[in-house]
Formats: C-alpha cells, structure tokens, sequence
C-alpha cells in the first residue's frame, strides 16, 4: 500500500536543535531564557506593520492557544454571569475559554463568503442580547483555516457598541487582511503553534496586542501572577501559562522558515484548483479580493451533492481513506455540540452547510507533487 498521507504535518527546518541544545547547554530549561525572548521578538518583528520599522505588535509566547484565550478574556474583565459572543463555526478551543471564566458563549452563524462570522448575525446577535439585558463583554471571531475575518465590519460594530474584540487567529499565523497581520486586528488575538499549524513548537501559543500592556500584564498571569518581591507574594491568581524555554527553541528554528512554509500552503491550494476546479459540485474555500491574504494553513472544498451527481464530501472523504489518504470534515459548529446545546445561537445555517458539505485536503508543506497527485487522483477517480 502506498505510503499514508496526512492531512496536516509538522516540517521541520533542520535548526531546531541548535537552538534545544543551547537551552541545554546554557541550563535554561525552565520557563524563562534566550529562546523565549528570541522567538517572541521573531514574531513581534514578523506580525508588525511594516518590516524593518519599530515593532507595533506585542507578543506573549504561552503553553497554548487555549491558554492565550483564556488570559485575553481575563484581561478584558470576562467573568461569572457575562457573556461572549464567538463564532460558531470553529474548533472547540475557541469557545471552551469561555466555560473557564464562568461565562456563558453566545454562538454567531457564518457568512458564505469567507466562512467567517458574518457581520449582520453579529449585529442582530448583540441588539438582541442588549435587549434581553445582557450586553455582551467581548467578541471571538476566527480566521478560519487561515482566512482573515471581515475585520474593518467586524470592528466598526464592536466599536459602536463598545465591546472588545479578541481576535482567534490559531490557524492564520502569515495571513493578513489589508495588509496588516491576522492575530493584530481586533483588541488582542491568539496564535496557536500546535504539531498540526503552519509553524509548531510541538504545543504552545501566544497572546498578541498593539497594546504593550495588556501582552504585559498577560506575561504576568501567566506566570502565576508573582509580585514584585524578594519573596512570593501574590495580589491576583495566576497560572501556569508560560512557554517552556526548550520548545521555544524549536519556534526559533521554525521561524526562520516561516515565508517558505506560507509560500508552500498556498503552492498546495494552487495545485488543487488547477486539477479540481472543473469537478462538477466542488468548490474552494477563496479569497474575496486582494485585500485578503490566506495562508492556506488546510485547503478546504465543498463539494454539493445537488450538482454532483449525487456525490458527497462524505463518499470522497471515505474514498480517500480508502487510498490510504487522510482528508477530515470541516468543523462542526458549536451550537451542534452536545456540550453548547444550551447556548443561545444566531444565524441561518450557513456553517451547518459547511458542515454537511465542506472536506478539508492534504496540505502539508512536506507534500511533493506525487502526493497532490494522489490526492487529485483520488477524487478524480470516484467521479469517473
């Protein structure tokens, strides 16, 4: 049997363990150290505005994404009883922070185009809070598989109604929107560095903001809230949230291949377009205009059975399995999840299309084009 081909891999750059080894070699193998700080400017120099001027972006490199969320809710006052809107459609991380603030998500539908919270349901979502008495404390929009979010639309509403936004770019680190990075378009955002992203430090994330406070006083959370005292003393609860310094060493090295990891994605989403465009009933998830950049992180298709000839994202997800080829369904939207059953929901069935419709595709860096082939003949063969 042909080798298995995975749907999203980790590419290393060859530098890491240069950088695991001078953790070693320097005794900081503790949450402090030369590689966190190197890799937290990385990013800071990576995701500001324009490259080689003063760094406007401000970074906080943690254990998780998860994590990253959790201490932007925080800072932004998100507690017991409050509620937060976030996007439906999305992986579970997104919304489980809210839970563990004892707060309550309020769950907002897609729009069609980028498959990203859309702009109208956010609205009608937040007047009808406010009229139930319940003004939202804060908004969690997704850059969904590394497609930026209508963010200028997104922004002017929650600024109408005074109400922040944390920005979930977990899967969108190299994506921009008008030419400014996703993870720095809201009041905070969140990058995620699991085994599966763009670039990984095995786990870990990091928490961003053009505000150097609010990174700073996330830097304090996550290091069990320690005062400024020879001793330990403690004014607010903290947690366990910093990134180690070993596994920054891997960001390092992955840093320094991060452009050719981006330009390799979107290589793989240009390749299926040219060999898949024509299939009746398939469609790819696609940039609006040029004012959106997306890294591709997974190409995403669906594929509507209507228009061809019966065939579903399920029959080409099982076919491909088959070849020993691993594609995965998109996300499931929150409000479908047994856990968010209770949690109230606005939109009209947009991500439950997605859902029924959408297949993500191989798209790991380290794919040759032997692979792509593969994949392309897969489904190409299911509808011959």
């Amino acid at each position: 049997m042909n080798e298995k081909i995975w749907l999203s891999l980790a590419h290393l750059s060859g530098n890491e363990m240069k950088y695991i080894q001078e953790a070693f070699d320097t005794n900081w193998v503790t949450s402090a150290g030369k590689n966190i700080d190197e890799f937290e400017k990385q990013l800071e120099s990576f995701l500001s505005d324009d490259a080689g001027n003063e760094t406007n972006v401000f970074v906080t490199a943690l254990s998780s994404g998860t994590a990253a969320l959790h201490l932007g809710l925080l800072l932004l006052g998100v507690g017991p009883g409050d509620e937060v809107l976030c996007q439906s459609f999305t992986y579970a991380a997104s919304a489980n922070p809210i839970y563990y603030v004892g707060a309550t998500p309020v769950f907002v539908d897609s729009e069609p185009d980028t498959w990203n919270m859309s702009p109208e349901h956010l609205r009608r979502a937040i007047i009808d809070r406010i009229a139930k008495g319940k003004k939202p404390k804060a908004i969690i929009p997704v850059d969904q598989y590394g497609m930026p979010v209508k963010m200028d639309e997104i922004n002017a509403i929650a600024q109408e109604y005074e109400i922040p936004v944390l920005e979930d770019a977990a899967e969108a680190l190299g994506s921009t929107y008008k030419k400014k990075a996703c993870g720095s378009l809201g009041d905070m955002g969140v990058l995620s560095f699991n085994g599966n992203k763009i670039i990984t430090t095995s786990g870990g994330g990091a928490l961003v903001s053009r505000n150097k406070q609010l990174v700073k006083n996330a830097l304090h959370l996550s290091t069990q809230a320690r005062d400024v005292a020879p001793h330990y003393q403690h004014s607010h609860i903290g947690y366990n949230y910093r990134m180690s310094n070993i596994i920054a060493g891997i960001g390092r090295g992955q840093m320094e291949v991060l452009e050719k990891r981006i330009e390799q994605r979107r290589a793989n989403n240009i390749y299926y377009r040219q060999y898949l465009s024509n299939v009746p009933g398939l469609t790819f998830h696609s940039e609006l205009s040029s004012d959106f950049f997306s890294n591709f992180w997974l190409t995403a298709i669906l594929i509507n059975p209507e228009k061809s000839a019966g065939i579903t994202r399920e029959d080409i997800r099982l076919h491909l399995e088959s070849c020993n080829i691993e594609a995965r369904p998109v996300w499931k939207p929150m409000h479908q999840q047994p856990v968010f059953a209770d949690c109230p929901y606005y939109g009209e069935g947009i991500s439950d299309r997605l859902f029924e419709q959408g297949l993500c595709l191989p798209s790991s860096s380290i794919l040759k084009e032997n692979d792509l082939q593969r994949v392309v003949k897969g489904i190409l063969d299911l509808y011959k």
